[in-house]
């Protein structure tokens, strides 16, 4: 095979920002057999004018297999609900403990006036984003792409929109309610 024909073949596949490859399509198969590739991912091959969904590729033939993600719609968007208002909900749990733990009400805003529990609402948002995330790879999400967001709420929550192809709602209430949350 001369040095033309093989890099036509070669394909080049997206992982976390980062371009890979060039695979062979057997390297690739193995990829989408061992769950490294799966629907959504994006793929590249010399004649693409652009990257492309593997599913939208000659590659599909080997997702057969694998049953697609649920969409955006079939998927529990309840933890994701709960993570919109948790901004709010974690502001009120900031009281409560700084009202059990300072005895007096004026010891509890004074904590509170001190920022002294900000770790509990911010706890609160990267575990209810972590769990989601976690729910999205169990319906059958690549969330590779969106994996390291979780730390950054309000990214986490518009990648995963995108993602799922769902309007920005819940990333929006995120937003007002951490504004809200800035102005009490």
């Amino acid at each position: 095979m001369s040095d033309t024909q093989s890099s036509t073949s070669l394909w080049f596949y997206e992982e976390r920002g980062e371009r890979k490859g060039g695979a062979s399509e057997q390297e690739m198969v193995e990829l989408i057999r061992s769950g490294h590739l799966g629907y959504g991912s994006s793929v590249w091959m010399p004649g693409f004018n652009e990257w492309a969904k593997l599913e939208d590729t000659p590659l599909r033939q080997h997702l057969q297999q694998i049953p697609p993600p649920l969409t955006g719609s079939r998927v529990n968007n309840t933890l994701v609900w709960v993570l919109a208002f948790a901004p709010i909900i974690g502001y009120l749990m900031e009281w409560f403990i700084a009202g059990a733990l300072n005895g007096s009400e004026s010891a509890a805003a004074r904590a509170m006036e001190n920022g002294s529990y900000w770790y509990i609402t911010l706890a609160l948002n990267l575990l209810l984003s972590f769990f989601d995330e976690k729910r999205l790879q169990k319906a059958g999400h690549n969330t590779s792409r969106f994996r390291g967001w979780v730390w950054l709420v309000p990214v986490y929550l518009y990648q995963r929109a995108q993602n799922l192809q769902q309007n920005l709602a819940y990333f929006i209430v995120w937003l007002v309610c951490f504004a809200l949350v800035l102005l009490a």
